[in-house]
């Protein structure tokens, strides 16, 4: 996923400025995503020559003039063919953007990725603990260099276990919207 793909989720909620966007993704998608100032009004201008973005001047009075920014429709387009494309090499990031985004494109789309990613962690959760049990039957018993490889791979445990809990809770979410 690139910036601009964030950017357009959060200009699909809101349209504003690029200080705006930015102070909203330090309280929002920043929690995750990590995007500077600057970054973010480069990203603009190139969502804006590609036009994905459509650029509305506001005149201040004793200050410079405000752009403020919303989604084109090509912009619009783009980011429902993102929210579409499978993506096997995507992180927690990503797809917590996609999540985020799944109502401005095909929430069942954003669904059968979860799917897919549910399926390859408990895939790997299941690897690891079949490591686990054959090659530390006896956890208590562990120290020095045998101790520290289990605690990695209880690590990679509960890190799978935790993902593989997420894309439950979202695809029950997903199936099970909630009345607004």
């Amino acid at each position: 996923m690139a910036l601009e793909h964030a950017i357009l989720v959060s200009l699909s909620e809101r349209a504003g400025s690029g200080y705006e966007l930015t102070r909203r993704f330090e309280k929002s998608i920043g929690l995750f995503w990590s995007a500077t100032h600057q970054q973010i009004y480069r990203v603009l201008k190139r969502m804006e020559e590609a036009g994905w973005v459509a650029v509305d001047v506001v005149a201040q009075s004793g200050r410079p003039d405000k752009k403020v920014y919303t989604v084109s429709d090509a912009g619009q387009a783009e980011l429902v063919r993102w929210l579409a494309e499978p993506d096997p090499s995507a992180g927690p990031v990503e797809l917590a953007v996609k999540i985020r985004g799944a109502t401005f494109g095909d929430p069942a789309m954003v669904a059968e990725e979860i799917v897919r990613h549910r399926a390859a962690h408990a895939e790997r959760l299941d690897v690891y603990r079949q490591i686990e049990k054959r090659d530390f039957p006896s956890p208590a018993g562990l120290h020095g260099r045998h101790l520290h490889q289990y605690l990695v791979l209880r690590g990679g445990i509960r890190v799978e276990e935790g993902q593989v809990e997420w894309f439950d809770e979202v695809l029950a979410a997903l199936h099970h919207p909630k009345d607004a």
